[in-house]
């Protein structure tokens, strides 16, 4: 499976672009440069086809390859709502993925497809908070990336608000933390939060505001 699909992101690399990438994401793997619609599209065809037990195995050795495009179909592939059966398979190679992270692209699909895992089955929240105290700042951000979904209810349920206020938790700790990356993403969780939950949104700046960068206290006050 893996030799047929490294054949097929091959046929679609472009070279110009792979340098492009390469130069943009500052991280050194080998790139093909391929549009994420290019990969959607494969990935698309390749979940069609495959029973979850080959698209685990495709997934895990697309990721082994650690070519920039090929990690981006990882994700893709496990990127759904339901995966029938929903058991552990799918969220351990995910986490299994998440130390990893060396980059914002690739962590960004990662995280995407987490997501939907933790949709799915919210005691998986358990498993994100280990994230937040990684000494790797990828991994720590994709705590806050992976849990976007909890920021959009505008009628949540009580185990919804639970870890709205258990994810902000994590977001105060981080305040004192001024890696640009890290202040983004809180500020990305509360700017989210703050257009179906503006009452938590402005509790969260009153009490940690001040320790947060300024752009990024900008950000997430956007829609008050």
């Amino acid at each position: 499976m893996i030799a047929d699909a490294l054949a097929q992101l091959n046929t679609l690399a472009d070279p110009q672009k792979a340098a492009e990438a390469l130069a943009y994401h500052k991280v050194d793997r080998p790139y093909l440069g391929l549009k994420v619609p290019q990969i959607e599209e494969l990935t698309n065809q390749w979940r069609a086809d495959l029973s979850l037990e080959d698209r685990l195995q495709l997934a895990s050795d697309l990721w082994d390859t650690n070519i920039h495009d090929a990690r981006v179909a990882a994700a893709k592939l496990l990127t759904q709502a339901r995966i029938k059966p929903d058991d552990t398979a799918a969220w351990d190679l995910i986490c299994q993925w998440v130390p990893q992270f060396d980059a914002w692209s690739i962590a960004d699909h990662v995280s995407k497809a987490a997501e939907k895992r933790i949709t799915a089955d919210p005691s998986r929240i358990d498993s994100v908070e280990g994230w937040t105290t990684s000494e790797n700042m990828w991994t720590r951000r994709a705590a806050l990336v992976a849990t976007l979904a909890f920021t959009k209810q505008n009628f949540p349920k009580q185990f919804e608000l639970d870890i709205r206020d258990r994810v902000l938790g994590w977001a105060a700790g981080y305040c004192d933390d001024k890696d640009w990356f890290i202040q983004k993403a809180v500020a990305w969780w509360l700017r989210d939060l703050s257009k179906h939950d503006p009452a938590r949104t402005a509790d969260f700046l009153a009490a940690h505001g001040e320790r947060m960068k300024k752009f990024a206290r900008i950000e997430a006050a956007q829609y008050l």
